[in-house]
């Protein structure tokens, strides 16, 4: 007879390990970055306008001192590609980007086996892109960004591993008695 196993609840927060703790931290803002960008992707796609003044505001500073900043020539350029129509691109990215990374980490918090693998896969394909941009971009941020995705990956796995260890103590116990 098989037992159905309810997933591992989890612990108070005093009592978790660094790598509970660790992996519900990064999980979490995952989850916000994903609500962000759902929120984010409405915004560019209703209102482009906006988004490129707001842009065109934070700026203006460099601008009017002369500077020919990098970041700042694509952020005009970005602005000025949304008002022209990029706006449903940029917005279907988005809204596809932030979406899954919300599904998924719903799925992680209620611990669903099979959304750990799917994390893990996705973030690796981030990583991989993220990767490739940074031989041409030597961007210290996109630096950055891909260490914290490799560190999630990382601990998805580690948790990954210690959600499989009951299912596969009870599948023995039930194969056993």
């Amino acid at each position: 007879m098989m037992r159905r196993l309810r997933p591992r609840s989890w612990p108070r927060p005093w009592s978790r390990s660094w790598l509970d703790r660790s992996f519900f931290t990064t999980i979490t803002i995952k989850g916000i970055d994903g609500l962000l960008e759902t929120a984010g992707a409405f915004v560019v796609w209703l209102q482009p306008e906006k988004v490129s003044h707001l842009i065109a505001a934070l700026t203006m500073h460099e601008v009017v001192r002369g500077h020919n900043d990098f970041v700042v020539r694509h952020l005009l350029h970005f602005s000025s590609t949304l008002v022209q129509g990029g706006n449903v691109l940029v917005s279907a990215y988005l809204l596809a980007h932030g979406a899954v990374k919300v599904v998924l980490v719903t799925a992680l918090f209620l611990r669903k086996l099979w959304a750990y693998p799917c994390m893990i896969a996705l973030l690796a394909i981030f990583v991989g892109y993220q990767s490739y941009r940074v031989t041409y971009s030597h961007s210290l941020g996109l630096v950055l960004f891909t260490a914290f995705d490799v560190l999630v990956i990382w601990l998805t796995w580690k948790e990954y591993q210690e959600q499989k260890k009951p299912a596969a103590e009870a599948e023995v116990g039930d194969l056993g008695g």
